[in-house]
């Protein structure tokens, strides 16, 4: 399962520099005016070895300070529900507010982890006005410059503690592939299910954002046992106008996040969008599995050729990852309904699948033989053994006496070589270079 680090707190005391700090980009808006931070920022970063995701919750907030209580209310009862861990951040320059007083007493009464950021401490005189903080009633104290960087290396140690008192903990269903359904609001994700599971379990209507909850439902038919995961909408960046989409949003992100396969649907009648596209990315990063299904095939005029065509569109969307499975399907008309299911586990077993380290190194190292990785400033680059990581996506360690000298173009080279001799489609692959 993936870890969430859910950053709340009132508008201004630095919540988007420190989010821009943790994935190492500039991806949030930062402003001296608060509010600035409008559509959720999601982000993923690593410390010590240990991935998790960053979300920002500092929008959906309005110019109104009447309503700053009830909409900042709103974003911490969604981190508590949703995050591994909340970073409350606050301000050292102005103290301790009545805002941050409501925060810290629902985040007292949670029983997620949280930690209590003292942001804008740079100078000594600060770090003495911090301790003003433990009167929020939160245990110790993080104080940091998350724009300059100070203190966030200690900070980061107490993330990823939080993570190792986590992750053990064993679930109901441990085991049994999870299917999610992902995609734009009113693509048919809730008619898919309705239609697997031959019952309205699921609302549906022609309204976008129905789906305000993920739903697991347990799939047992025809040979299959799965758990469906069926997702909100996501939204296009700007168009979240309801505090309520903000959670589809990081309900969707965590739906993808504990999935092992996702099934992307798009809108026949819209073909692949850019927020289809950032989905698929994000699918991506988190490498899970993935197949594209394209609903509503039942609208669309079509000749002999249409499916070809079309899937060849697709695929150039998300390029440069192309070794995906596009199924052309109808929720309504039960059009291709069951094939689905079968590519969407022929994709897991793809990502499952553990290649013997012998039968490896034979295909590998021939394919290495035929094509040298070029010299680098007059160092010949010599890869000898190959090794598959017991991770739970497919990642592979070729040993080397130059890693560093390795361009991108030979490690396009190795990942089409595995694909060639492989069944990954449908699965992300990561390889990696190690000193030998």
């Amino acid at each position: 399962m993936g870890n969430i680090v859910a950053i709340v707190g009132r508008p201004n005391v630095g919540k988007s520099t420190l989010f821009n700090r943790l994935i190492g980009s500039r991806k949030a808006i930062v402003d001296e005016v608060s509010g600035v931070t409008r559509d959720r920022h999601y982000g993923k970063s690593d410390w010590n070895g240990k991935e998790f995701s960053v979300i920002d919750t500092g929008g959906y907030v309005t110019n109104s300070g009447d309503i700053f209580e009830a909409e900042i209310r709103k974003q911490v009862m969604l981190a508590i529900n949703e995050a591994n861990i909340i970073l409350f951040m606050v301000d050292v320059t102005s103290g301790i507010t009545d805002l941050d007083e409501s925060v810290a007493g629902i985040l007292r009464k949670s029983k997620k982890p949280v930690v209590l950021v003292v942001n804008k401490v740079d100078t000594h005189d600060r770090q003495y006005d911090a301790h003003d903080f433990h009167s929020l009633g939160l245990g110790d104290i993080y104080t940091i410059s998350s724009i300059n960087g100070s203190g966030t290396g200690d900070l980061l140690d107490k993330v990823v503690e939080s993570f190792e008192k986590t992750e053990n903990i064993g679930e109901e269903g441990e085991g049994i592939p999870r299917i999610a359904i992902v995609g734009r609001p009113n693509v048919g994700k809730s008619s898919l299910i309705n239609s697997l599971i031959g019952e309205e379990r699921n609302i549906v209507t022609d309204i976008p954002g129905t789906t305000r909850d993920s739903v697991y439902t347990r799939y047992t038919k025809f040979g299959f046992d799965f758990y469906l995961i069926d997702t909100a909408g996501v939204r296009k960046k700007g168009k979240v106008e309801e505090n309520i989409e903000f959670y589809s949003v990081m309900r969707s992100i965590r739906s993808i996040e504990e999935s092992d396969v996702c099934l992307l649907m798009l809108d026949a009648t819209r073909g692949a969008e850019a927020q289809d596209v950032n989905i698929f990315e994000l699918i991506q990063k988190n490498r899970k599995g993935v197949v594209v299904l394209v609903n509503k095939w039942d609208l669309i005029e079509k000749d002999n050729h249409s499916t070809d065509q079309y899937a060849k569109q697709v695929k150039e969307k998300f390029a440069p990852f192309q070794d995906v499975p596009v199924v052309f399907t109808s929720a309504i008309t039960l059009q291709r309904i069951h094939k689905v299911l079968e590519v969407a586990m022929e994709v897991y077993k793809n990502r499952t699948q553990k290649i013997p380290t012998h039968k490896l190194n034979e295909i590998m190292l021939a394919a290495i033989e035929a094509n040298h990785p070029p010299a680098v400033k007059g160092k010949y680059i010599r890869i000898k053994f190959v090794s598959q990581l017991p991770t739970h996506s497919p990642s592979f360690a070729f040993f080397c006496n130059h890693p560093q000298y390795i361009r991108d173009s030979y490690k396009r080279y190795l990942e089409n070589k595995l694909r060639d001799n492989y069944n990954f489609t449908g699965v992300p692959i990561q390889i990696f270079f190690r000193q030998k």
